[in-house]
C-alpha cells in the first residue's frame, strides 16, 4: 500500500497551475487585435487587466512563500504588461518558481509561518494556508478570463483536465513542451 505524502497535492496543484496558465495564455496569444484589452464584463473589465492582476498577485505571494520582502512593490504598476507575449513569459517564470517551491516542500515547511509584507504590517500565516489561498485565487481569475474568451474570436481552452492519470492523453505534447513528463506529475 502506498504511503500518504502530504506534499503531493501541493506539487500537483503547482504543475496544474502552470499548465492551466500555459493553455490560457496560448489561447490569448491568438486573440485578434483589440480583443486583449477590449472592455468586458467581469471583476476586472478586460482580459488584459485580469491577467495582469493574476501575475502581480503571484509575484506578491510567491515572493512571500520564498521568504522575500517584495510586499506591495508587486503592485506598484497595475498593469505591468501591455502585450500577451511579455506577460506569458513572465507568468511562466513565476509559475516555475511556484513549482520549485512545491517540489522543495517538506511537512515541516508546510506548517511553517510565512510573513507577507503588507506595507504597514506583516501578515503571518501558515504556509499550507497561503498555498491554498494562492491556488484558489489563480483558479478564480483564470476562470474569469476563460469566460471572457467566450465572447472573442478564440475558443476558451480546456483548463480542468489535469490532476488524474486518465487525463494524460490530453496533455502529452504540452508536457513535453514544458519539459515535464507523466512520471513527474504522478509521483
Amino acid at each position: 500500500m502506498p504511503t500518504f505524502d502530504p506534499i503531493r497535492s501541493f506539487r500537483k496543484l503547482a504543475y496544474n497551475n502552470a499548465l492551466a496558465s500555459h493553455r490560457l495564455l496560448q489561447a490569448c496569444a491568438a486573440l485578434k487585435p483589440g480583443e486583449f484589452e477590449a472592455p468586458r464584463t467581469s471583476f476586472f473589465p478586460s482580459i488584459k487587466e485580469t491577467l495582469n492582476h493574476i501575475i502581480t498577485v503571484d509575484w506578491f505571494y510567491v515572493d512571500g512563500l520564498e521568504g522575500g520582502t517584495l510586499g506591495y512593490q508587486a503592485f506598484e504598476i497595475d498593469e505591468p504588461f501591455d502585450d500577451i507575449s511579455s506577460l506569458a513569459q513572465a507568468q511562466a517564470k513565476v509559475d516555475q518558481r511556484l513549482v520549485a517551491l512545491c517540489e522543495a516542500l517538506t511537512p515541516e515547511k508546510l506548517v511553517s509561518t510565512v510573513r507577507l509584507h503588507r506595507g504597514d504590517r506583516i501578515q503571518e500565516e501558515r504556509m499550507d494556508d497561503v498555498f491554498a489561498h494562492l491556488f484558489q485565487h489563480q483558479t478564480h481569475h483564470r476562470g474569469q478570463v476563460h469566460a471572457m474568451l467566450s465572447s472573442t474570436s478564440v475558443a476558451p481552452p480546456q483548463l480542468d483536465e489535469f490532476i488524474v492519470a486518465d487525463d494524460a492523453r490530453f496533455r502529452g505534447e504540452e508536457l513535453a513542451g514544458l519539459g515535464w513528463n507523466e512520471e513527474t506529475l504522478m509521483r
